[in-house]
Formats: C-alpha cells, sequence, structure tokens
C-alpha cells in the first residue's frame, strides 16, 4: 500500500477513534455505533480485519489456545 493511502486509512482510523471517545463521553449510544462502524472500516481497510490478505505458508494460530499450539512452554511444576 502506498504510504500516502496508508497515512490516510491512519488518519480515519484515529478520526473514528476519537469519535467514539466523544460518543462515550456525551453518553450517545446511537454516535458511538456510527463511530464503531468507522473504525471497523478504517481498520479492514488497513489489513488489520477481515481475511488475511497474505500467505506465508505458515500455519495459522488465531483463535486458539497457547496451550494448543506450538508456542506453549511447559510451565515449571509448584514445590
Amino acid at each position: 500500500m502506498p504510504e500516502a493511502e496508508r497515512q490516510r486509512l491512519v488518519d480515519r482510523l484515529m478520526d473514528a477513534r476519537r469519535a467514539v471517545a466523544a460518543a462515550k463521553r456525551a453518553k450517545d449510544a446511537a454516535a458511538e455505533s456510527a463511530a464503531r462502524v468507522q473504525v471497523d472500516a478504517a481498520k479492514i481497510a488497513l489489513g488489520e480485519r477481515g481475511p488475511v490478505w497474505w500467505d506465508d505458508g505458515a500455519p495459522d494460530y488465531n483463535r486458539h489456545l497457547v496451550k494448543n499450539t506450538p508456542y506453549a512452554v511447559a510451565a515449571p511444576e509448584a514445590d
């Protein structure tokens, strides 16, 4: 993604996050919901949410408990 496009999307994300905060302070549920939709849209456009856009061949351990992945480390036994 070109840097200018990435920055435009980051700016959009930050504006949406500020809108969420403002809506929460104002206790405006409708505005908060609308702002959260904008946050989600910006994150999807940035590739932070939605379908995986890369394929490096590694298994996807997303949504797995760490103990059920190769990242699990045996805990030392309590004495």
